[in-house]
């Protein structure tokens, strides 16, 4: 995957890359690195979408940390519809966030930034891929089981809210730097 890495400026390392990540198609949906004039609006959604938001300062200080993270935000012009963040921890790649404004669900957003994040991690040399969803959001469950991803545990009480606590299902995808892996995000992609 390294060579096709130096080639390919879609799969540059962020600080590298000229433009999007993935280029506007029939739905006008871009993929770029998240700068800092970006963190506002991805707040907005937080704020829409999370019981318990992320901090504008949060945001600032994960994008601060380059060598380790990755953050993404999805564009239809000028208007910044979702958002996801990869931080890596030696060959581990923990998708920290992924969020799509309520309006703009179920529009394949939220995949298309898993794809990037995804290829990302690869890019970075992560042989596996990990994250953290409720038990009760079963449509991002079936979504992150067609990248790969398996359940492997409970975190007890993990999302805190005013209205209690939710347990987290722990998701795990490996072998992420093989070949196969590769094929089945070029199969993803092709579908979108």
């Amino acid at each position: 995957m390294a060579a096709a890495a130096d080639r390919d400026p879609r799969f540059a390392h962020p600080e590298q890359r000229d433009g999007p990540v993935s280029r506007a198609d029939g739905d006008g949906v871009v993929i770029e690195p998240m700068r800092r004039r970006h963190v506002k609006a991805v707040q907005a959604i937080e704020l829409q979408v999370y019981p318990r938001p992320w901090s504008v300062a949060l945001f600032q200080s994960e994008l601060a940390l380059r060598e380790t993270r990755t953050y993404l935000v999805a564009r239809i012009g000028r208007d910044v519809v979702g958002y996801g963040g990869l931080m890596m921890t030696m060959t581990d790649g923990h998708i920290t966030t992924i969020a799509v404004d309520p309006q703009r669900q179920r529009h394949g957003i939220g995949a298309r930034l898993l794809l990037a994040l995804a290829r990302e991690a690869r890019v970075r040399g992560a042989e596996a891929l990990t994250l953290e969803v409720r038990l009760s959001n079963r449509a991002a469950q079936a979504l992150y089981r067609k990248f790969g991803f398996a359940p492997v545990g409970v975190r007890t009480g993990y999302y805190q809210d005013a209205a209690g606590t939710e347990d987290a299902l722990i998701m795990w995808a490996h072998g992420v730097d093989s070949d196969d892996y590769a094929r089945l995000l070029d199969g993803l992609e092709n579908r979108q």
